[in-house]
């Protein structure tokens, strides 16, 4: 600087500016983390009820959740609560040994309860216990008047088993709409993904969504389905068959049927 001591710039939150004069760039706002209806903002743990032994009364709509034992169940409603640690995960499949209720509360006011089911398929354990896990999780689906549908969960890589076709026509015999959802969906690419859902939808005439615990890719669709089954009747769009009222005990199929639940 001619006739005096240059001096050094002043640097504010990377932006350059001189001390003497009034063109200075104000700091950039913070980025704010972006909100959805779906956030949860509770989670918790309610009961357990194994065989033998009665679930608290419904206080909530409620949502339950089916599937083979390794097809990612406790890591899927661990995404969906936003929380680490809210359904027991184990390297070993089958830890769920009973029905287990939790309460979700979400940004938009939803409150309803997820049933985390026993996975079914999984041989190791005795003859006897898987009778009657069967026969409990039976009488819960058929006889629960608060639940409105069952989300039975599907692993994208090996596509409907035996047993998940007996749990689909079983849930439509006792009038329970099912939801199919694939899970690990983040092992396959987008076109291998579409084409597993498609293939799906048409092979079992249900709805079919698509999801990742691992990754959170569904998580919010997922919810927006379950948001919609557990919104009072009046407030539901379409026909019957998007939104399942609660079915009083008495309206319910015998536990006998064409196809009766798998084994668990």
């Amino acid at each position: 600087m001619a006739g005096g001591v240059a001096r050094p710039a002043v640097y504010l939150l990377g932006a350059m500016a001189s001390p003497h004069r009034g063109n200075a760039r104000p700091a950039p706002s913070p980025v704010k983390a972006t909100t959805s209806p779906q956030d949860c903002i509770e989670a918790t743990y309610l009961a357990e009820a194994r065989p033998g032994h009665l679930l608290p009364s419904p206080t909530q709509p409620e949502i339950a959740f089916a599937g083979r034992s390794n097809v990612g169940k406790s890591t899927l409603l661990n995404r969906l609560a936003q929380r680490r640690a809210l359904a027991r995960t184990s390297k070993t499949p089958g830890c769920t040994r009973g029905v287990v209720l939790f309460e979700l509360c979400l940004r938009d006011g939803t409150k309803l309860h997820i049933a985390d089911l026993p996975g079914y398929g999984f041989a190791d354990r005795s003859k006897g216990e898987r009778a009657a896990w069967g026969k409990h999780l039976e009488e819960y689906v058929q006889r629960r008047a608060s639940l409105r549908a069952v989300i039975v969960l599907i692993d994208v890589r090996r596509g409907p088993q035996p047993d998940d076709r007996q749990l689909l026509d079983w849930l439509r015999f006792i009038h329970r709409d099912p939801i199919v959802v694939l899970t690990k969906i983040d092992k396959l690419s987008r076109n291998e993904a579409n084409a597993a859902v498609a293939s799906a939808h048409e092979d079992l005439g249900v709805p079919v969504l698509a999801v990742s615990g691992e990754t959170g890719v569904g998580r919010e669709a997922l919810l927006r389905r379950i948001c919609a089954m557990v919104a009072p009747a009046e407030a539901q769009p379409g026909t019957e068959t998007e939104g399942v009222p609660a079915l009083p005990m008495d309206d319910l199929a015998p536990t006998m049927s064409p196809g009766t639940a798998p084994a668990h």
